[in-house]
Formats: C-alpha cells, structure tokens, sequence
C-alpha cells in the first residue's frame, strides 16, 4: 500500500506539472518565441571572449592608431631647403609650389614636402623670397642685345634690405682705355645708389636698401649691346627683414661676415681683368665678439711675375710703389683709391706724432710710400673701406686690375693692438 501510494502521489504531481505548463502557453502564447531567442542569444555569446578583446584593446593601443593614422593631416614649415640640383628653395606641398610659380626640385621635411625652386627670366615680376633671376635660355648662354628686367617687390613690409648673390656672372667687360662699362651693364635701380657694373663677377655680392613700406620695388636689369658675347648669369634674390642679426649695416653696398676672409673689387681678374671707372661704394666687416683690429693682405697673385692683386693706379704694366694720402701730387690719391681708416703697417714703430693715412692707391699695397708690400693695420671700428673710381684712366693708368685683398680680424689681446 505505501509504495502504491508513492506511486500515486508521482504521478498525481506530473499531472499537475503538465496542467500548469498547458495553462501557461494559453494564457501568454506569445512571451515564449521571445524568451526563448534571448535565451538562445545569451547561450550563444562568448562573453568571456569580449572582456578579453576589451582588456587587449586597453594595452595595445597601436591597433586603434593604425587605422586612424589614414587620416592624420601632416604639417611643417615652409623653410628653406635645398634642392637636388644644388639651388636654394622653400619647403612646401606640391600644390602650394605649383599654384606660386615654383618647380619641385627634391623632397623636404623627411619627404612630407617638395624642395620648391622659383627661378625666372626677363620680364617678370617676383615677391618670393629667394628666386634666381636668370638669362633668357639659361643654362644655355645668351647672345642678343636688349634688356633683360626683373622688378622685386617685398613679400612683407618688414623687409629692409635685397641682397644680391652673383652666383653666376659673365657679361661683356668694360672698354680698355678708361674702363667703362659701355657695351654691357647690370644696372640696380630703386634702392640706394649702386653703381653700374659688367665683366666677371661670378662669386660676388650686393645689398640693396629697399626702404620703408610695401610701395618700392627694385629693379634689376642687364643691358646688353655691342659684339657677339656668350653672357650667362644667375642672380639669387634674398629679401631680409630689418629685425635679422645677418642684415647688412647701413650704407654697405658688400658685407662679409666671419674672422677672415677675402674681398675683391669687382670685374678683378689677374689674368684680364680691368678695374672698372665710376666706382663708389662702401665695404663692410661684421666686428666679430672679442676682435678689436683687423689685418688686411694683399692675395697671392700666382699669374704675373709682380703682382697685380693691388693695382689702382699708375701703369700697372710698369712697377708702380704704395701712394697714399689725399692731398694732391705725384704720390698721392686724388682720383682712385681705397680708403683704410688710420691704416699702418704691420710692425712699423709709430713716431710720436703718427698721422693716420686714409686713401692707399697705386701699385703696391702698403700704409708707407713703398715698393715694398706689406700687411696693414687698423683698429678703427666699425671696420669699413670705401672703394672709388673716376670714369678717367688713360693716358696716367693703364691696365689697373683692381684689388684682392685678404682680412682677418685681431683679438683684443693680441700685442699689436
């Protein structure tokens, strides 16, 4: 009796069981397709995997940058660079080069920018800074006669000074008897007064004053007339603002910076160069931090069997002895000269009432009246020459070269000083 009652009782439960789940799917018919793919979802999610991918996605962040490093946007300045020709240029986009002018010459900013060369000829007008103006056809050379002009206007109104670099420069020289430049000149108009110059000038250099304000433009120009010549030249054009350290002083027409170097009238060749007439100019030197002299030297002149790298006046073809001063007379400066403020040879003893010599010329560089060459001294500051040519040589001077002459500046605790 007992198990039958157990039995019983088993089977009475199940019948309950199936009652209560038949009255459950009449009653909500339709919450069990939705219960039943939530569960199904929940059962099928590996949510362990999940917080393993969240936990990897916070140490290793790279794989994220990996794909946002598709649309980062690169930036850099427009600098200078240099191109693989060897020009100087400014880094920018291809774009911006293209849509100024310019002409992509080698890659720049580790190669996110494109060295940009400007580079223009007859014609033209330029506000960027850094442009190469050059012949018609160049790198070819230029035989015609006309004039070539390029007109230089600032690319800010804080710029105060264009300089020059004559990196390539061969025109027809001056005449031979008094040295005049009437065939071919290069002619800087707009700025301060800069005299007319032609011949080789491959090396050297000019500052122009460009004033105040955006409305003064300077123009360059080459007149070219005469004989069949083969000209070639390349003019780089920096504008320099008036707040730089490297701007020239005022009133320099060259300036040379460093502890030595070398300076050269222009048109100097030892070979077949001719001083050129009408020269005025200033030269100046950076006074460098601890130097209180300068020391100029005549250059070796390996050419001519007697120098020539000091040859202002007299006939050069002959010896002609170191004339200084400016007074009138046979050995003195009254036409062409450079200027040495209180110049003295090196090692001379000083007499008690020494006059300073001013203006050296002639054939011999020296301080003294001599046939002797020597280096000479000065400690005049700022350090500063000035070059001057009349538009007279013949019958007096003949075949003058010019000047090379080499500097380097005198410690203040050096004994001659």
């Amino acid at each position: 009796m007992g198990v039958m009652f157990v039995v019983l009782f088993m089977g009475f439960l199940q019948f309950c069981q199936a009652n209560k789940s038949n009255s459950s799917v009449n009653v909500v018919p339709r919450r069990i397709p939705y219960v039943s793919a939530i569960t199904r979802w929940k059962n099928n999610v590996n949510f362990n995997k999940v917080r393993d991918y969240q936990k990897e996605a916070r140490f290793w962040p790279q794989k994220e940058s990996r794909f946002l490093s598709l649309f980062t946007v690169v930036t850099f300045p427009n600098g200078g660079c240099t191109g693989a020709s060897g020009d100087n240029g400014t880094c920018m986009t291809a774009r911006e080069c293209s849509s100024r002018g310019g002409s992509a010459n080698g890659y720049c900013a580790n190669g996110f920018g494109l060295c940009c060369i400007f580079m223009t000829s007859c014609g033209s007008s330029t506000s960027e800074n850094g442009t190469y103006f050059v012949n018609s056809g160049y790198p070819s050379t230029y035989d015609a006669t006309g004039s070539c002009e390029l007109t230089v206007v600032k690319s800010h109104p804080d710029v105060c000074q264009i300089r020059l670099d004559l990196d390539r420069f061969t025109i027809a020289g001056p005449e031979r008897m008094n040295h005049v430049c009437n065939q071919d000149q290069f002619i800087v108009s707009g700025g301060n007064p800069v005299p007319a110059i032609c011949g080789f000038n491959q090396g050297g250099h000019m500052y122009i004053d460009a004033g105040i304000g955006t409305t003064n433009p300077v123009k360059l120009t080459f007149v070219t007339s005469g004989n069949s010549f083969e000209r070639l030249w390349k003019v780089k054009v920096t504008q320099i603002p008036c707040s730089t350290i490297y701007k020239a002083d005022e009133g320099c027409l060259q300036y040379y910076t460093g502890v030595s170097g070398q300076l050269k009238s222009f048109n100097y060749d030892p070979t077949s160069g001719r001083q050129l007439s009408n020269q005025d100019y200033g030269i100046c030197i950076r006074m460098e931090r601890n130097f209180c002299g300068i020391q100029y030297t005549a250059c070796n002149d390996p050419v001519n069997n007697r120098s020539r790298a000091f040859t202002i006046s007299g006939n050069s073809n002959n010896p002609v002895n170191a004339m200084i001063g400016s007074g009138a007379g046979p050995n003195n400066c009254a036409n062409d000269w450079l200027l040495v403020p209180c110049a003295a040879n090196v090692g001379r003893i000083q007499p008690a009432q020494a006059l300073c010599t001013d203006r050296i010329c002639g054939g011999t560089f020296s301080a003294d009246l001599s046939m002797q060459a020597s280096s000479v001294l000065s400690t005049v500051k700022p350090f500063r020459l000035w070059f001057h040519t009349d538009n007279v040589e013949a019958p007096v001077d003949i075949d003058n070269r010019g000047f090379c002459i080499n500097y380097i500046q005198q410690p203040c605790t050096n004994n001659v000083i």
